[in-house]
């Protein structure tokens, strides 16, 4: 790939992942209703997921689900039942106390971080929801191989090197979604009850996704 295309590869793939969709509500919600770090962490969770379906489309395994039916609805049906738990978790969350409350306001110019809901939850939580959602694999499928010229002699490494690309720069997105997240949540001072009304909403549009998902037809050959 020359300059040119390369420079277009990686402003497409910011482009692309500048667009809001499940992956950048849940960095954000978790930005809004914890702090910076929680948002960040969100993201690495996702990024994670993203190397799987990077892997599996080098490796091959994405254009075999894409051909199998069988195989599309299998991972189908499990990304989307994962994003309505998800969302259900989310909507019946308790509402933050008094004293939650008045912790959060004390550190909303502090550098001290504070998190109600453990790091390794928020990421395993964000690595599960992008995993088990097979259009990102048919994404990877569809976008990168438009970059590989047919020359190309080792085109699964060109995927490969490709996809870490995209993958690499759109890990500094998801992390500015969630600074930018925590510093309107500062800044505005969101980080009051109403956090939990954002969270039952962010919940609602997860369980819409789960639904949207669940719905989808497998792709044509």
């Amino acid at each position: 790939m020359d300059a040119h295309h390369l420079l277009l590869f990686i402003a497409a793939g910011l482009l692309l992942n500048l667009t809001p969709g499940p992956d950048v509500l849940y960095i954000v919600t978790n930005a809004l209703r914890h702090d910076a770090r929680a948002g960040m962490v969100a993201a690495l969770g996702i990024t994670v997921g993203c190397f799987v379906h990077i892997f599996a489309a080098a490796l091959g395994v994405s254009a075999l689900m894409a051909a199998s039916s069988t195989a599309f609805t299998v991972l189908k049906w499990a990304g989307a039942g994962y994003l309505v738990y998800v969302g259900i978790r989310m909507v019946l969350a308790r509402a933050p106390s008094a004293s939650d409350l008045g912790a959060m306001n004390s550190i909303a110019y502090s550098p001290r971080v504070y998190c109600q809901k453990p790091l390794k939850s928020i990421f395993f939580q964000g690595f599960w929801t992008n995993v088990l959602n097979p259009k990102v694999a048919l994404f990877f499928l569809a976008f990168v191989p438009q970059f590989i010229t047919p020359g190309t002699e080792n085109k699964a490494l060109a995927f490969l090197l490709l996809g870490l690309l995209f993958n690499f720069n759109g890990l500094w997105v998801n992390i500015g979604w969630a600074l930018a997240a925590a510093w309107m949540a500062r800044r505005a001072g969101l980080v009051q009850r109403g956090m939990h009304w954002l969270e039952r909403t962010a919940g609602v549009l997860f369980i819409g996704f789960g639904f949207k998902l669940a719905f989808s037809d497998a792709p044509t050959a």
